[in-house]
């Protein structure tokens, strides 16, 4: 039994060591680099997290296996150190995708409205594919037959997974045309409209205001008829109609009216401030003069707070300046026979 003491103590440190590692030192050294906001270092330390503690235990194993070759027979030891290498090739290809989806996430968010899911989805994937060839390759399997067998098998894959493809390259047509992006504001020809938060290999995601969430299949966006009220800018312009008396002076009331639009594109759209919002007189109507606000706000959901304030405080500084907005009156002769 003697003989087995050093492997087993040089398995049960490598465990100690790993646990200490992870669970300590691991997590202190990454709150240290991550304080100094170095580029990519919260990614390489999600991209590590638990696969430092199996390298240990595997370096506590290959230790073991080394001390222990003596006693091991060959085919046992050949067959060790493979699952040794497998295991750790795994960790590798691991790592190696987490990196892959981490950056391709990374890019995605400062390239406004290309979907993070789909595409880091996909990178992952061909990672994942690519590590499993080299796995084999080193395990002594031949793999360009392989490849050609599997290629031959996608076809009829393909054949059997027609709307699933169909979605998948739809999705991708959304991506590259930039037609609809994540964080878009769409509206369908079916009536739902609502913020799109992402594309995935299958379906698209839309969540309303109401916070439900409307799951669309790629392919059907791709052929639908929608709005998209963040192209080409997210900016927008308000509109909102308003009639005044006729015995109101016109020109007060445009200067007011746009002295309100400006107080309200202060609090909800300052960096806009520059497009000054004005009005235009269109229609003689039957109690009023009509005229059409024109006010740029930053996106399309802003129109509901925009005119909630607007109507607010134009109600009130009308109160103030004795500019009245009619309502409709009708006058009745009543003829008596008597």
């Amino acid at each position: 039994m003697t003989q087995w003491i050093l492997p087993a103590a040089l398995i049960l440190f490598s465990l100690l060591i790993g646990i200490v590692c992870e669970k300590f030192l691991f997590h202190k050294f990454k709150k240290i680099i991550i304080q100094k906001h170095i580029p990519g270092s919260r990614l390489i330390f999600q991209a590590l997290h638990r696969v430092t503690f199996i390298w240990f235990l595997l370096a506590g194993f290959s230790s073991a296996l080394v001390a222990a070759s003596p006693n091991l027979s060959p085919e046992l030891k050949i067959l060790l150190q493979r699952i040794i290498t497998i295991i750790f090739l795994c960790s590798i290809t691991l790592v190696l995708a987490r990196l892959t989806a981490g950056f391709v996430n990374s890019w995605t968010r400062k390239a406004e409205g290309v979907s993070a899911s789909l595409i880091s989805n996909l990178a992952k994937t061909a990672v994942f594919i690519l590590g499993i060839l080299i796995l084999l390759q080193t395990l002594g399997v031949a793999v360009t037959p392989l490849v050609t067998t599997l290629g031959i098998g996608g076809i009829a894959v393909g054949l059997a997974l027609q709307d699933t493809l169909a979605n998948l390259f739809s999705g991708f047509y959304l991506i590259i045309s930039k037609q609809v992006r994540t964080g878009d504001y769409v509206k369908l020809d079916e009536g739902h409209e609502g913020y799109v938060t992402d594309i995935t290999w299958r379906n698209t995601t839309i969540k309303e205001l109401s916070n439900n969430v409307v799951i669309v299949p790629n392919s059907k966006l791709a052929s639908a008829i929608f709005t998209n009220y963040h192209l080409p800018a997210k900016e927008i312009t308000l509109t909102m109609n308003v009639g005044v008396s006729y015995d109101s002076d016109l020109e007060q009331v445009e200067k007011v009216t746009v002295e309100v639009a400006k107080d309200v594109m202060r609090e909800i759209a300052p960096e806009l401030i520059a497009n000054e919002p004005y009005i235009r007189f269109h229609t003689f109507n039957d109690f009023s003069i009509d005229f059409t606000l024109y006010m740029r706000v930053s996106e399309y959901f802003d129109q509901r707070m925009g005119k909630h304030l607007f109507v607010k405080r134009l109600h009130k500084r009308y109160q103030e300046s004795g500019i009245s907005i009619p309502f409709p009156i009708r006058d009745i002769y009543v003829h008596n026979n008597n």
